[in-house]
């Protein structure tokens, strides 16, 4: 887990907020306040914190909810949902949820069921869940359909006299030639080879080109196979080859799950990402 995501009491809240505004933005569910400054004064003349205090309209009543949440190791018990209970009963509130990182004792369950109160256990992801729900959110598909037309010189025929051709089957091969001129400089044969491709490249023209080096009393050596023989001229053949190579290419973006999100009555589960994206897991 990223030292950024580092969860404590206060991050607790506010992505408990986060969630509940994001999942019920649609359904009309706003978030009235949250944290330490969010309070609500009861029949009883008493001032309540709330952790998260929510309200919803269906268009014709307006229904409030008071959300407790509980970053700690203990389980939640019977104990805290009485007094949840006891604040909305002296708010007005309509309904209550207590959000748990590490779940819910069986008092608390029986009497959470009981009196309405809804249970959620929000808490981090680890390998345990693997086996039920995958560790990346999918955001999104990009499909890439990338168009390649290649033009390129293309030597067909190298021809030294009296008959005589240099086969190269590999374009490494070139480098194995050198040619002794008849002054005595060596010069690599690879020099011919790419002053006739920028000949062919600078023409640019489809159809047969060809060229004629004049190397008087010259000897072509082949470091390889140590063959030796006289020239006194290389003729090259060649063209511009074309070709298409169009590619189709996708990507998956995704998130690394952060938080898992389950909702105990109403068996729902959600994951959380690490950049804020929630998922429902659809049975």
């Amino acid at each position: 887990m990223q030292e950024t995501n580092k969860l404590d009491w206060k991050i607790y809240e506010s992505i408990t907020k986060y969630i509940y505004e994001m999942l019920g933005h649609q359904a009309g569910v706003t978030v009235k306040g949250y944290g330490s400054n969010c309070k609500v004064v009861g029949k009883s003349g008493l001032s309540h914190q709330i952790d998260v205090h929510t309200s919803h309209t269906d268009g014709n009543h307006t229904y409030e909810t008071a959300i407790e949440c509980k970053y700690r190791k203990e389980k939640v018990n019977k104990d805290v949902v009485m007094k949840l209970v006891q604040i909305l009963e002296d708010t007005g509130i309509s309904k209550g949820i207590i959000v748990s990182k590490s779940g819910f004792t069986r008092d608390g369950l029986e009497y959470a069921k009981f009196k309405g109160i809804g249970l959620v256990q929000l808490r981090e992801y680890d390998e345990k869940d693997l086996s039920d729900s995958p560790d990346e959110i999918d955001i999104a598909t990009i499909d890439l359909n990338i168009k390649i037309h290649r033009t390129r010189p293309e030597i067909t025929s190298i021809d030294i006299g009296e008959n005589r051709k240099i086969d190269i089957k590999h374009e490494f091969d070139y480098l194995d030639y050198i040619l002794i001129l008849g002054n005595g400089n060596q010069v690599p044969f690879y020099d011919y080879v790419n002053d006739f491709r920028m000949e062919l490249s600078r023409l640019n023209k489809l159809g047969v080109l060809t060229a004629k080096y004049k190397t008087p009393d010259s000897t072509i050596s082949n470091r390889q196979t140590k063959e030796k023989l006289n020239l006194d001229e290389i003729i090259f053949t060649g063209q511009i080859s074309e070709s298409d190579h169009d590619r189709k290419l996708q990507f998956n973006i995704v998130d690394k799950v952060w938080l898992l999100m389950k909702s105990i009555f109403d068996e729902r589960t959600f994951s959380f990402s690490e950049n804020g994206l929630i998922i429902e897991h659809k049975k």
